[in-house]
């Protein structure tokens, strides 16, 4: 601790010591896949549009863009600007960067939320077209993320440039000049230095209440009961108010498991308001489903009968099914639970052993990567839009159930042109979904974070998100 911690507090030079939890070896690895590496990439390599401290898009490598009127092609026109050898940002160099971007992320959920994208297109000088099969209404929001970044041979254009040693790094901005924009009058005054290390969360929490750093990020569930402590100021608490998908995922169908029925048993047995009570993460909403309630066509998305019963009802229902199968095929295993080390995770499967056990189900937590039949799934979702959700359970993209019908539906709807029509296969891909039973949802998404008093560039906000080129710039 004494180690990592060396040098990281209130600076002299005015830098801004910020802690972020992390616990992987190689923390700021561009192949990393942690919080602290989309920290970084996110500050150094800059895509076409960019988060501010509210969560809202801005302009980064494009200074501003179009949408066509069918919503099928966006149009973006880069700002005047240099990458890192020197060599001029133009539509070519950014739609290599863009492509290349956008192929590392096949394979992957958010490779499929990309999958509407038909063509990027460089056009004269510095003008890019992106085109699409089918409008997305959130594609700016989608383009703003890290994984996103565009890189010319191997490093992007900023807005910040930094150095690591180990497991901290250390960011400076670049001035309006050097991104190709208008200079600033008194920006030199307003711009400090970032040192960001990744910590444990045990670490990050006491560097924080001992004053070592002046902002934690990266917070989730697993970690919140820290916040729970003496020492910490008053309001450095911040939870975001985002949505998404925080639950249970069904790795298999094996056994027990193997009917949607059955799966369904396990949904019901869950008391939302008892598990997240330990927390008390005050306004945190349950959600009984997975997807949001209204789909494309506009209309309500059917849902499972139970959802309309009580708690007493639901268990007594699931407590029948229970008793049901293990009459007509014998004892059922102890169902494993994948869930997140630490308190967050222990006290949830305190109270998830509790539930099961109510319907005559036993359990045994395992961490992540081992043999489970249930695996905590926790993500921030960028918008209301179903299939962002419906892609996180495409076929081949992790380890967990996947209905191949749903893949077909989606797959068939990029190749509709009409609206409604795609509309009504999504729905019906939805409702699919629901049918089956793959995913025991919780409620909304944890995310929090600690920040200390003279920090102007943080907001809570609806995505979660918390560039570190805005809490490094004082305000005007």
């Amino acid at each position: 601790m004494a180690a990592l911690l060396s040098g990281c507090g209130a600076r002299d030079d005015g830098s801004i010591p910020i802690a972020i939890i992390d616990n992987a070896d190689e923390p700021f690895a561009r192949s990393g896949s942690g919080r602290a590496a989309a920290a970084w990439d996110d500050a150094t390599d800059e895509g076409l549009v960019a988060f501010d401290a509210y969560g809202r898009v801005i302009p980064a490598l494009a200074d501003r863009w179009i949408v066509t009127d069918d919503g099928t092609s966006y149009i973006f026109r880069l700002r005047d600007g240099n990458w890192p050898d020197g060599t001029a940002i133009d539509a070519e160099s950014a739609r290599r960067a863009l492509s290349d971007a956008i192929r590392r992320q096949r394979g992957s959920p958010l490779g499929a939320d990309l999958g509407r994208i038909s063509e990027v297109r460089a056009m004269a000088g510095r003008v890019l077209e992106v085109r699409l099969n089918q409008p997305v209404p959130d594609l700016l929001v989608t383009l703003a993320r890290p994984e996103l970044g565009l890189l010319h041979e191997g490093r992007g254009a900023g807005p910040m440039r930094g150095s690591i040693a180990g497991r901290t790094g250390t960011l400076s901005p670049l001035n309006p000049e050097a991104r190709g924009l208008p200079a600033e009058i008194g920006w030199e005054a307003r711009a400090r230095d970032i040192e960001l290390t990744a910590m444990s969360a045990t670490e990050a929490v006491q560097a924080f209440a001992d004053g070592e750093v002046r902002v934690v990020l990266g917070g989730t569930i697993a970690d919140f009961l820290l916040t729970d402590r003496t020492g910490l100021s008053r309001g450095a608490l911040r939870v975001d108010d985002v949505d998404g998908l925080f639950g249970l995922a069904f790795v298999h169908r094996g056994g027990f498991l193997a009917s949607a029925e059955n799966r369904a048993a396990l949904a019901m047995a869950v008391d939302r308001q008892a598990l997240m009570e330990p927390f008390g993460i005050g306004n945190w909403e349950a959600r009984l489903g997975m997807l949001p309630r209204e789909g494309p066509t506009g209309r309500l998305l059917p849902l499972a009968q139970w959802r309309d019963m009580s708690l007493v009802q639901r268990r007594s229902t699931a407590s029948a099914r229970v008793a049901q199968w293990r009459s007509a095929h014998g004892d059922i295993a102890p169902i494993r639970i994948a869930l997140p080390s630490g308190p967050g995770g222990a006290r949830l499967f305190e109270s998830l052993a509790r539930d099961f056990a109510a319907i005559g189900l036993q359990t045994e937590r395992v961490g992540f990567g081992a043999p489970a039949d249930l695996v905590l799934l926790d993500q921030v979702a960028p918008s209301s839009d179903v299939e962002w959700y419906l892609n996180r359970f495409r076929c081949g993209l992790a380890r967990r159930i996947c209905i191949e019908e749903v893949d077909g539906l989606l797959r068939e709807a990029r190749r509709e042109n009409p609206r409604a029509a795609r509309a009504v296969l999504i729905d019906e891909a939805a409702a699919l979904v629901e049918a089956q039973q793959i995913f025991i949802s919780f409620g909304q998404p944890v995310r929090w974070s600690l920040v200390g008093g003279g920090i102007d560039g943080f907001q809570t906000n609806a995505l979660g998100v918390h560039p570190l080129m805005e809490i490094a710039m004082q305000p005007r």
